[in-house]
């Protein structure tokens, strides 16, 4: 009896042990072949709740962004770029020694429909990115526009950068330019109106990416000139680099230059110098106001003494006549002499 029992234990060991080395890896399958990984501790959330994004095989000491992106799905990227995705309420994490991290997010509602994924990417250094799938309870959804198929374009010109800034980009006006490129379909079928992606970076930092739609046809073995507008935001100055992909490819690279708003400068030089040149003199005529005169009373005088009355007493009260002195004043007792008779 004891000795069934040992071998049916024996048995149930060597099962588990089978089930567990034939049972897949509980990592994401994408960190085996070195890739970067990211997983959610749920698939779904409502707005005002919060969800834990891990990860693991990424660049040690990376900064990431963590958005919550809609009209996208895993394969197919964030169809319109960071138009697509709640920035407000992103989150920014940096890897460990181990290039694995964890932490929390609010679950947002994005300005486009679902199908949604919490798009990770790295913010510096080497692109790259991971989008897992993310159901926003309560949140629209709407089919994804359906992938070119047959059609495959590829840039049979270098692409440029046209336009020049006007003087309004002197004093902090956005930057823009219109990117020229000549694709052509290599594919076997037609690509209408295809959807490209155009972004700009500034410096170290990721491209934010922007769809832009090019309305036509390009039939297989024809080439056709696109015409895609960039804008930066206002007052952007510095070295950015701008970018087309269409799909996951990226078709051209141009480096575009930007100077610096000096009209902003000098407007608030003169607005640091006449501001308070104003100020003060508008503070000295108030206190010229209201401050008491000196001897007010004593400047009314000479006034009042131009007057004819005033003037005349004056002369007579200040004015000693020649027969009226002290030595030739009259007197009671002694006669007045009128001359000889």
């Amino acid at each position: 009896m004891n000795g069934g029992t040992t071998i049916r234990t024996g048995l149930l060991v060597l099962l588990l042990a089978g089930a567990l080395l034939a049972a897949p890896d509980a990592r994401p399958a994408a960190a085996a072949d070195g890739r970067p990984t990211v997983s959610l501790s749920a698939p779904q959330g409502g707005k005002g709740g919060d969800i834990t994004v891990s990860g693991a095989g990424w660049r040690p000491g990376a900064l990431l962004m963590m958005l919550i992106c809609g009209r996208s799905a895993p394969g197919r990227g964030v169809i319109g770029g960071t138009n697509s995705c709640a920035n407000a309420e992103g989150r920014a994490v940096t890897t460990d020694a181990r290039g694995a991290f964890s932490k929390k997010m609010p679950v947002a509602e994005p300005p486009k429909p679902c199908p949604c994924v919490v798009h990770v990417a790295t913010v510096t250094g080497e692109q790259a990115a991971v989008d897992a799938p993310f159901t926003v309870a309560g949140h629209p959804s709407a089919p994804l526009p359906r992938p070119t198929a047959g059609g495959k374009l590829a840039v049979l010109a270098t692409a440029e950068l046209r336009g020049s800034s006007g003087l309004l980009v002197r004093f902090g006006a956005p930057p823009s330019r219109e990117l020229v490129l000549t694709v052509g379909n290599l594919g076997s079928a037609p690509v209408e109106n295809p959807v490209f992606q155009v972004g700009t970076a500034h410096g170290v930092f990721a491209p934010q990416w922007e769809e832009r739609q090019w309305r036509g046809t390009i039939q297989p073995g024809r080439k056709a000139q696109i015409r895609l507008p960039v804008q930066l935001s206002a007052g952007a100055h510095g070295d950015y680099q701008v970018s087309v992909k269409y799909g996951s490819k990226v078709l051209a690279e141009q480096p575009w230059g930007v100077g610096r708003p000096w009209g902003v400068t000098l407007f608030w030089l003169l607005l640091a110098v006449v501001v308070p040149a104003a100020l003060f003199r508008i503070g000295m005529a108030v206190v010229d106001h209201v401050r008491p005169q000196r001897g007010g009373r004593h400047r009314n005088a000479p006034t009042a003494a131009r007057t004819p009355s005033s003037a005349a007493t004056a002369t007579i009260t200040t004015t000693a006549l020649p027969w009226f002195t002290p030595d030739s004043a009259p007197s009671e007792n002694r006669p007045t002499t009128k001359g000889h008779t």
